[in-house]
């Protein structure tokens, strides 16, 4: 009898961890559905009206590319060889520049958005039953699909340009984690942080300026001088995703695996310190605003 009695205290007890476990994985799945659906309204919003729609990110992108590509390759006479390509050519420095603006332009527009989406919804931030977890979540996602279509452009040009496609394609959902890792990190951090300081909106457009010419995307690594070059890879994880875009896009080999490790390293730390700050300051932003 005792047995039984015992057998019985078990089954309930796993019955309720089973009937928990689903509830915490309902609760997931629903957060989850509530984030593709912000993000498909906000990419519908964001050009409701305009006769291009969702091809205006494309086009800045590419508007981006040819202003780039005039100032340096033309203009400044900037020139590199890459294996499969046309020799010192301006489609051979666009193609290169656009792989390292890829990253770099998902991160800053997300980041940039992400920082107010807190003060932007003070309407959500008051509801008790909104995850306010998701709000800085949802412009870094608008602006990793908007990228995509840029992407999607470079890939058609790359094969075009030199007849093949690299398998490494592959590997960019990898080079992805740390990308989306900081800029959540990141966008967590100043959405909090600007709930009480509304300067930091503009700081981080000055820092933005900075961290964009430390890091090579529109001039080669190799003309950073050597004791510097090292410090630039291992603790800028921008300029390794940038870098490993490249590897994985034009040349279809990965050259800059450490540093590929160490970026998503840092990124985890980012993410985390970030998510714990803004999780920090959460309870008091219903009532800053």
């Amino acid at each position: 009898m005792k047995v039984v009695n015992e057998g019985e205290k078990l089954l309930r007890t796993d019955k309720g961890f089973a009937q928990k476990a689903r509830t915490v994985n309902g609760r997931r799945w629903a957060k989850l559905n509530l984030l593709a659906t912000l993000v498909r309204r906000d990419l519908e919003a964001q050009y409701k009206g305009s006769i291009l729609g969702n091809l205006w990110p494309l086009l800045n992108q590419l508007s981006q590319l040819v202003i780039y590509t005039y100032v340096f390759s033309i203009v400044l006479k900037v020139k590199l060889k890459l294996a499969g390509f046309p020799e010192d050519s301006d489609i051979t420095f666009g193609v290169w520049l656009f792989a390292g603006l890829l990253p770099w332009s998902a991160f800053t527009s997300g980041l940039i958005k992400s920082g107010v989406s807190v003060v932007g919804q003070p309407n959500l931030v008051k509801k008790v039953v909104f995850p306010l977890g998701l709000l800085p979540l949802v412009p870094i996602f608008t602006a990793f699909i908007e990228s995509s279509l840029g992407l999607a452009a470079l890939i058609v040009i790359v094969a075009v340009s030199s007849q093949k496609l690299n398998a490494t394609l592959c590997l960019l959902p990898l080079v992805w984690i740390p990308q989306l890792l900081i800029t959540a990190g990141l966008g967590y951090l100043t959405a909090g942080l600007t709930v009480f300081l509304r300067d930091i909106p503009q700081t981080l457009g000055v820092i933005l300026n900075f961290w964009f010419y430390l890091t090579p995307i529109v001039y080669p690594s190799s003309i950073i001088p050597e004791e510097w070059r090292s410090w630039i890879f291992w603790l800028n994880p921008m300029a390794a995703i940038s870098e490993v875009y490249r590897d994985l896009i034009l040349l279809g080999e990965v050259k800059h695996w450490g540093e590929w490790g160490v970026a998503t390293l840092i990124s985890a730390a980012i993410f985390w310190g970030g998510f714990a700050v803004y999780r920090r300051l959460r309870p008091a932003f219903a009532d800053v605003l």
